[in-house]
C-alpha cells in the first residue's frame, strides 16, 4: 500500500504499468483488466474544458478506429470528477465533430496522477482549487503492452498539442519488431525497409529475409517483413 509519505516516479519502459480502480464516463474499471490481452494507450490531461486538451481528445476520437485495427484501446485521464468529463465531451463533440466513444478517468483525489508520477506526493487529495497549472505535469502518453509492461512514455508541455500520428506510428512500429526480430530506423513508416537486429545472423537473415542489405557489419537492412 503506497502511502503520502513516499515518493512517486513516472513507469519507466519495460516497467509493469501501475495497476488501479477509477471510475469513468463508462463506468469502474480495474485497468490490467480492462487492457485485457491487447495493447492500451493512457493519455492524461490536467484539467477538464482546456482548450489544446479539448483538440486532443477530439483528434483521438478520429483515431480510434485505427488504433482499434491495432488491437489498441484508448483511454483518457483528467484531474477532474466524471460529472465534469460528460458535460467537456460534449464540448469536444460539437468543436471538434467527433464523439469521445472511450472512456475517461475521473481523478478528482489524485490518486492516479501521482501513482504515474505525474504529481508530487504532497499534492494534496483533492482537484478543487487547482489550476491547469497546478497540474501542468498531467501531461503523458503512455503505451501499455499485453504484458502490462510500459512501453512507451512521452510528456509534452500544456503549450504544445501532441501528435497522436506519430503515437499510431510507434504502436505499428512496436507490434512488429514484437514478433520479428527486426528494428525500425529513423522516420520509418509501415512499408519501409526495416533494420536486422543482432539476434538474426547472416545465415538466419538469408532465409528469412533473402535480399537483405549489409552496410555495415552492424547495420542490415531488408524488406520489412509480412
Amino acid at each position: 500500500m503506497t502511502t503520502a509519505t513516499e515518493t512517486y516516479s513516472v513507469p519507466r519502459i519495460n516497467d509493469t504499468a501501475p495497476d488501479f480502480t477509477a471510475e469513468t464516463t463508462q463506468g469502474p474499471i480495474h485497468f490490467h483488466d480492462w487492457i485485457g490481452n491487447g495493447w492500451a494507450i493512457l493519455f492524461s490531461h490536467p484539467k477538464d474544458f482546456t482548450p489544446v486538451c479539448t483538440t486532443e481528445l477530439g483528434y483521438m476520437a478520429k483515431l480510434q478506429p485505427e488504433f482499434a485495427k491495432r488491437n489498441t484501446k484508448i483511454i483518457g485521464l483528467s484531474v477532474d470528477p466524471v460529472t465534469n468529463h460528460s458535460k467537456w465531451a460534449a464540448d469536444i463533440e460539437e468543436t471538434q465533430g467527433a464523439k469521445v466513444n472511450y472512456p475517461m478517468i475521473g481523478d478528482p483525489q489524485l490518486k492516479i496522477a501521482k501513482l504515474y508520477g505525474m504529481l508530487p506526493a504532497e499534492a494534496g487529495e483533492s482537484c478543487e482549487g487547482r489550476t491547469p497549472a497546478d497540474n501542468a505535469t498531467v501531461r503523458t502518453v503512455f503505451v501499455i503492452g499485453p504484458d502490462k509492461k510500459v512501453k512507451l512514455q512521452i510528456s509534452y508541455p500544456m503549450t504544445t498539442g501532441r501528435n497522436f500520428d506519430e503515437i499510431l506510428r510507434v504502436i505499428d512500429s512496436m507490434q512488429l519488431t514484437a514478433k520479428h526480430k527486426v528494428a525500425t530506423p529513423v522516420n520509418w513508416k509501415p512499408g519501409d525497409d526495416v533494420i536486422l537486429t543482432a539476434a538474426v545472423s547472416n545465415e538466419e537473415a538469408q532465409e528469412k529475409f533473402p535480399g537483405f542489405k549489409t552496410i555495415k557489419p552492424y547495420l542490415r537492412t531488408a524488406a520489412q517483413p509480412k
